[in-house]
């Protein structure tokens, strides 16, 4: 599709031409299997080391710690269910937040059909979990926490280490969901306290279907899949070769660019939300104002449902979003903004705009130019504005 405005990097991002031309030869020249000992799978097995190095060198880890998977959502079921499953015997108890994505909120709900027991600590206004409120969440049977980096809706950045350092002083296991924040801001295990960290591919303008799960030398986890010796004989399956590839060259461009990055595209975003809130009354900031990602702006709009604005803006060649991608379609409101104290009816009237290389100030200038009109145009329209 020409000419789209795309505002939605937190749902995906596009692969970077160099990440393509990286991945190519492992498809059809290069195609070996790197289980196997001769050549072409010899010469696989040498790039997905080399890979597997790379993205150490991002996270501050030991390439011995580096696990690859299909994505974040394999990496955080693998978090939750394995380490439940190789501790239960120390106890059945696990902490997570409200606000975390639906890839930590449902293996949790699995496990608890299952038995275990889940303390869900609350948030603030803003998005943010107390790490004295984890402290107090923390019993003799607890054998992990799970606290996401940064929240895929509103973007606020959660105080990470501050919680690990809570972890490591009660001696329970700890992970964070990294799907968001890896390649966007500084993110070093040791920095964290983290003993366990996923992170997906797709999301740093690398490829989809590929992701990692970092893991301590010291954390004992249950395989989440069976069927071969793969990955040190703790995940099975035939490994993605140009996906892995392409993983490591875009963690590593990515992280390169970051900090002049992450400058440019929180100046755009600054710029987008003060023309917005210029030219737009009752618009109101969802998250935390300045804890947040570099390049996530997350509004409601009073009087008007979130998903009316989204079809107006795609008609106008904007892409956006009213939350998680995970959950588009669904008619519920979103489970972050409820558990930050938002009402439901103002839930429902939340997008999400979340920046990228590709967008300019023509960009921003363009949706301050052009929302405030679709906004008067649905609130004419609405039975709930108070006009």
């Amino acid at each position: 599709m020409e000419n789209v405005i795309y505002m939605d990097h937190a749902a995906t991002t596009p692969t970077d031409p160099e990440v393509l031309k990286a991945m190519e030869p492992w498809f059809d020249v290069q195609y070996g299997n790197p289980a196997t000992l001769y050549s072409l799978g010899l010469l696989a097995s040498q790039v997905v080391e080399e890979s597997r190095s790379a993205v150490a060198d991002v996270l501050g880890a030991d390439p011995a710690e580096i696990y690859f998977t299909s994505g974040g959502t394999e990496s955080n079921n693998w978090a939750i269910k394995g380490v439940a499953d190789a501790h239960q015997k120390k106890g059945r108890h696990l902490i997570t937040s409200t606000i975390e994505h639906h890839a930590i909120l449902e293996p949790l709900e699995f496990l608890e059909k299952r038995g275990y027991e889940v303390t869900r600590v609350p948030v603030d206004g803003a998005g943010l979990v107390d790490p004295d409120a984890v402290r107090r969440a923390i019993r003799p049977d607890t054998i992990l926490i799970s606290i996401m980096h940064a929240n895929n809706e509103v973007g606020t950045i959660e105080p990470i280490a501050e919680i690990g350092a809570v972890a490591r002083e009660a001696g329970v296991l700890f992970h964070t969901d990294a799907v968001q924040s890896v390649a966007k801001i500084p993110v070093k295990v040791a920095d964290l306290n983290v003993d366990i960290l996923s992170l997906s591919a797709h999301k740093f303008y690398g490829p989809k279907g590929v992701g990692a799960l970092y893991l301590a030398k010291r954390v004992r986890v249950t395989p989440l899949l069976h069927g071969g010796a793969q990955e040190r004989r703790r995940r099975a399956g035939t490994l993605n070769v140009p996906g892995i590839v392409g993983l490591a060259k875009a963690i590593h461009k990515t992280a390169d660019q970051m900090e002049a990055e992450a400058a440019r595209e929180s100046a755009l975003r600054d710029r987008l939300w003060e023309g917005l809130r210029e030219r737009i009354p009752h618009i109101y900031l969802n998250g935390h104002p300045t804890q947040r990602l570099p390049n996530a702006l997350n509004f409601r709009v009073e009087g008007i449902e979130g998903e009316a604005m989204i079809l107006c803006l795609d008609m106008n060649r904007v892409g956006v979003s009213s939350g998680s991608a995970c959950t588009t379609g669904s008619l519920e409101p979103s489970h972050v903004l409820l558990a930050m104290g938002i009402a439901a009816e103002h839930a429902h009237g939340s997008i999400r705009m979340t920046l990228g290389r590709a967008n300019t100030q023509e960009d921003i200038d363009y949706v301050i130019d052009t929302f405030p009109g679709i906004v008067a145009r649905l609130r004419e329209m609405s039975p709930v504005y108070n006009k």
